[in-house]
């Protein structure tokens, strides 16, 4: 009997569940390349440590930007890589593929998720929808006339979607989302301190002092990187303060994508939000504050599920079992 698997691959992490086991990996959507061998080196979480201290030979792919896959060679290598470590190297039948894939992706890039996933191995494939994932994963009940607002923040991109029986009712995609926030803390410190950090460092920063809402009092983080100058480590201390207005302008622009779908429900719709609130997946919604910022610019209650960055691969994994 062929296992059935969900898959969330995205732009910066990629989740494989199994039925009856839940979320049995969580690996960087990232591959060590060596140019020197043309061939891919390593995967994930060893790709990620390999690149750190590799020579410079070894470059990083990043198969899927903004949400599509721009490498399907690549992406293709390591999504079979990560499926045989999600099932063991022994399964012998190949799995029934369950994929999820952006609410406004190209017929290009949907039909690019698929072969990559039959590439892969797959017996089968079954494309669900994001926002369809995202209300398995929470739990929400398909089947009743309830107007619900999802907010998927990822790596690459932002998914905001109101859904109610089964469906989605009205949708809209931004390509902004946490790694952007991540890119302008990096690019701040060079500019502003005259040191280089990586994309890991300005990841860390953002979780530890960033917040889109005016903290009590201001936090500081001491940050170590390359001076731009001499060429030598340097630490630099930063605030919490220096970095909420960068993270606050890319969450404005979420925002504004939250307030444009909400003005395209129906009446009808609009009353179930109201009571029901805004709902946040994703990894980009660990930001603090966000909830926060969403509720004083739109005046909806707006709430943060439990392990959001599970949330879509179990939507997708499970989303056999509530079709049926």
């Amino acid at each position: 009997m062929a296992i059935n698997i969900g898959i969330d691959m995205g732009t910066s992490s990629t989740l494989i569940y199994v039925r009856g086991k839940g979320v049995v990996l969580k690996e960087p959507t990232i591959v060590a390349f060596d140019r020197d061998t043309n061939k891919s080196r390593a995967f994930g979480e060893e790709a990620r440590a390999l690149l750190e201290r590799a020579s410079g030979s070894i470059i990083a792919i990043r198969p899927l930007q903004k949400g599509a896959i721009a490498d399907y060679t690549v992406a293709e290598e390591m999504l079979g890589y990560f499926i045989s470590k999600a099932l063991g190297r022994r399964t012998l039948s190949k799995p029934n593929i369950y994929i999820n894939v952006q609410e406004h992706v190209t017929e290009v890039e949907r039909k690019a998720a698929i072969e990559a996933a039959y590439g892969a191995g797959a017996r089968d494939v079954v494309v669900v929808r994001e926002p369809i994932a995202a209300a398995i994963g929470i739990g929400l009940d398909m089947a009743k006339p309830f107007g619900n607002m999802l907010v998927d923040i990822g790596g690459g991109t932002t998914d905001v979607a109101i859904v109610s029986l089964g469906g989605v009712v009205v949708s809209e995609s931004i390509k902004v989302a946490g790694n952007d926030m991540d890119e302008a803390i990096l690019q701040y410190i060079k500019q502003t301190h005259d040191v280089v950090i990586g994309e890991k460092m300005a990841e860390d920063i953002k979780i530890k002092i960033g917040s889109a809402f005016p903290l009590i009092e201001d936090e500081f983080m001491i940050v170590t990187g390359r001076d731009v100058n001499s060429g030598l480590p340097r630490e630099v201390e930063v605030t919490s303060g220096e970095i909420e207005s960068l993270v606050v302008e890319k969450a404005n622009l979420i925002i504004d994508t939250i307030i444009s779908v909400l003005e395209q429900a129906p009446p009808e719709v609009s009353v179930d939000i109201l009571e029901r609130g805004i709902i946040l997946t994703g990894g980009g919604s660990l930001l603090r504050g966000l909830d926060e910022l969403i509720e004083e610019r739109t005046g909806i209650h707006t709430v943060k599920v439990e392990d959001p960055l599970l949330v879509i691969a179990k939507g997708t994994g499970r989303y056999s079992e509530v079709m049926e």
